[in-house]
């Protein structure tokens, strides 16, 4: 009887110590249950030259990982190795295989990645994952094909190109140019587009280039042929007075709870003059980079006259350099991306071209201020303005009343800030004033590549 009732108590502890190492097996972070993780796509376009990248990870460490490449007949390992302990991520970069075991004349491969983690779970193996990443090789550079483009260029102004680009699989297509990107609008039919592009008033080298790039990256680059003409543009002292700065500037300051505060002349001049300026001008080039996707037919516009008899008062491209009591004690630097014009106080401003209205509103320096989206990326904005006439969300029509002239902003008389931007870059006003300016180098553009579009 003893012995049985030994029998029991050790039949009951072996038990215990059984469900106690069960639970400390399901509890124990050593034998945690979380598998690792592939980061991939599950389809690839590979051009063979640029590696794969996939991305491994595990909540408590990786360990092995094992990557196989087939070409449906035959496979080979093309990785493999233990993993550092205490990783938790880890990037693979997978290269086309040197061996001429895979057939490499085929367009479809396939990768294995076989990954385990540190855990005791599976018999101390691991947690593990597969996934068996699709891939079509493609070599192939996408096409390119330019028609037309505006035959020169100045320093600070606008151009357009007309181009053909195909690739089954193109991915990004753009306008490179002096270090600033410009998105090409599909024009007419598949497979063409057009697209407006700026050199910077403040850069001094300049080239352009239409870049198409597919789904496995392969490139093409083709130069736009250009006439550049450099422009050297003016450079203004201008002294900050203490009328100036007790002024408008105060008066921009204390409207603003970013500037109220300051109570030092210099210190709130370079606040509203620059700060307060950046934040504006940074409203602007989000608002006028925007070109959108439709199927442009056509796209012509008018030379800009948006105040009748307004007379110059300052130009575009000014570089302004401002002074306190000596010409040598220089404050504050500016650029003047506009063009002023004055006529009578309170002039009304009218739309040389149909658009939309995208901003109508206060914009600090520039005060009351309408900004008009007239397609391919081009945008206009009349600054300092006493009233407005639209509203945000308007269409408005060549000649519509849009506002009328005055002193809000950063203005001392009554005037116009009259702005023009290809796709957040600010260009020339003087060139779209120009109606043999756009005739040559827009619309004798559109001409021209229309008739190879058109087989005309």
């Amino acid at each position: 009887m003893a012995n049985r009732s030994g029998g029991i108590i050790i039949g009951g502890l072996l038990v215990l110590a059984l469900l106690g190492g069960a639970g400390y097996v399901y509890t124990a972070p050593e034998f945690e249950r979380v598998a690792p993780t592939v980061h991939s796509e599950e389809t690839l376009f590979w051009n063979l030259s640029e590696p794969i990248k996939i991305s491994l990870s595990d909540n408590t460490g990786l360990k092995h990982f094992e990557l196989v490449m087939s070409d449906g007949q035959k496979s080979l390992i093309v990785g493999q190795g233990n993993i550092d302990e205490g990783v938790k991520e880890q990037t693979l970069m997978v290269k086309y295989p040197q061996s001429k075991v895979l057939d490499p004349k085929v367009k479809k491969l396939t990768l294995k990645v076989t990954v385990t983690d540190k855990s005791l779970w599976q018999f101390f193996e691991g947690n593990k994952s597969e996934q068996t990443i699709d891939i079509t090789v493609d070599t192939v550079r996408p096409n390119v094909n330019l028609l037309a483009n505006s035959y020169s260029m100045t320093q600070g102004g606008s151009a357009l190109v007309v181009f053909q680009a195909s690739d089954e699989k193109l991915n990004t297509l753009y306008i490179e140019a002096a270090g600033n990107t410009f998105k090409a609008q599909p024009y007419k039919k598949a497979g063409y587009y057009a697209a407006l592009f700026a050199w910077p008033f403040d850069k001094q080298d300049f080239s352009a280039k239409i870049v198409a790039i597919d789904a496995a990256k392969n490139q093409r680059a083709v130069e736009i042929p250009l006439y550049l003409k450099s422009h050297r543009y003016k450079v203004s002292y201008i002294e900050a007075t203490d009328k100036f700065i007790d002024g408008k500037i105060t008066d921009l300051a204390s409207g603003n709870p970013e500037f109220a505060t300051i109570n030092d002349k210099i210190e709130k001049l370079k606040a509203i003059n620059e700060t307060m300026r950046l934040a504006n001008e940074k409203l602007i080039h989000d608002l006028s980079s925007v070109v959108s996707s439709d199927v442009l037919q056509e796209w012509k516009m008018n030379h800009f006259y948006p105040l009748r008899n307004g007379q110059k008062v300052a130009s575009y491209g000014d570089e302004r350099h401002y002074y306190y009591e000596d010409k040598e004690n220089e404050v504050s630097l500016s650029y003047h991306v506009g063009y002023d014009l004055a006529s009578t106080k309170m002039a009304t401003i009218k739309a040389s071209n149909a658009g939309k209205v995208v901003y109508a509103g206060e914009n600090g320096i520039y005060g009351n201020m309408p900004m008009i989206d007239h397609g391919l990326g081009l945008y206009s904005l009349y600054g300092h303005c006493s009233q407005l006439l639209v509203n945000t969300g308007d269409e408005i029509k060549a000649g519509d009343d849009i506002a009328n002239t005055g002193v809000t902003g950063l203005a001392l008389g009554d005037h116009l800030h009259f702005g023009l931007l290809v796709q957040g870059i600010e260009v020339r006003p003087v060139e779209w004033f120009d109606k043999e300016w756009i005739r040559k180098n827009i619309d004798n553009v559109f001409t021209a590549a229309d008739k190879i579009i058109e087989g005309k």
